[in-house]
């Protein structure tokens, strides 16, 4: 018997299903084989402690990437987000330094880090202008403000309670526990996959990232969602910025250097389309905790930097060639 639309048996189009459903999620594969090679070279990689180590080391930019999916879906790019982790990072430290309670000064952090995604996505919205080149400004102009700050001097004398954001071990079950960090983390994955995949604001993304002129044409304001992706992003940063210096217990201006690029690698590595339309939060997830993993073996095994470098770029070069060859497959369907 055989499909009267694709003329294939039931068997074979089983089997084209399996392999689509292997190519679409390979980033979990790749994952799994990673964890059982670094189980298998390093006999402390499975205990609990190297366990809760890598989330609590993965938070910050696992954060930062959620916020990176949001706007990379829509076909677009934030190389500011680095900058603003370290802004808000510096401010909430400026804040707490200065006597403010802890909860206003990290709801004025975020609020910081939402103007600064939304002004990312208003000029990119309104004016046109690609967003690569604009939030290449707003990397080099937020790091400037950073620095302004406080003249490039750290900020110490923060309360200890702050501190205990990120380091509060929560217990899973008897010989497990996770950081607060990490929990917060994994929090923000699920809250932010829902969010992308059942409600409205979410469909409009990936539309938005399909083919952003069919979507205005039938209807959606893709302005005002480029606008909101963006300003996402910034409470992300804003959010890492938080941890960043609750993990440190001191506002580091010179932090996340570098950290936009760590970000972008984990979305690509993920599955997300760098055209956008298509990817997601869960594959986010897992290619940070890849990427981690990755650093975690080298560092167990005594290997150096270098190692972690040359490796890492070879993965994101394959994962870019792999989502291409997966686009050229969706083409062609």
């Amino acid at each position: 018997m055989t499909d009267t639309v694709t003329g294939a048996p039931p068997m074979q189009r089983s089997g084209r299903r399996l392999i689509d459903l292997a190519i679409e999620y390979n980033f979990i594969f790749i994952f799994l084989v990673v964890v059982a090679i670094a189980a298998i070279l390093s006999p402390n990689f499975m205990t609990p402690t190297n366990i809760a180590n890598l989330f609590q080391q993965a938070a910050v930019v696992g954060v930062v990437a959620i916020g990176m999916t949001f706007v990379i879906l829509t076909g677009n790019i934030d190389l500011s987000v680095g900058s603003v982790v370290a802004l808000c990072g510096m401010l909430v430290a400026v804040l707490l330094a200065g006597g403010m309670p802890i909860l206003p000064a990290i709801a004025i952090t975020i609020l910081t880090g939402a103007a600064a995604g939304a002004t990312i996505g208003l000029i990119t919205a309104l004016a046109e202008v690609p967003s690569f080149i604009v939030s290449l400004a707003g990397l080099v102009s937020f790091r400037g403000v950073t620095y302004l700050l406080t003249d490039g001097v750290p900020v110490s004398g923060l309360p200890p309670s702050f501190g205990a954001i990120s380091s509060t071990m929560i217990p899973l079950f008897p010989g497990a526990q996770i950081s607060s960090m990490g929990l917060i983390f994994i929090v923000l994955c699920i809250a932010a996959g829902a969010l992308l995949r059942f409600t409205v604001f979410g469909e409009s993304v990936y539309a938005t990232g399909g083919n952003a002129e069919a979507a205005r044409l039938s209807g959606l304001p893709t302005k005002r969602i480029l606008v909101l992706v963006f300003t996402v992003s910034g409470i992300m940063s804003a959010l890492g910025g938080i941890l960043l210096t609750s993990r440190l217990r001191i506002g580091q201006p010179t932090a996340a250097q570098g950290l936009e690029l760590d970000a972008i690698a984990a979305v690509v590595l993920g599955g997300t389309s760098l055209f956008g339309g298509r990817g997601g939060v869960l594959g986010t997830f897992f290619a940070v905790m890849l990427l981690q993993v990755l650093r975690n073996i080298f560092n167990l095994l005594g290997l150096g930097s270098f190692y972690q470098m040359t490796v890492t770029g070879l993965i994101i070069v394959a994962a870019i060639l792999l989502n291409r060859f997966i686009d050229i497959r969706r083409g062609r369907a």
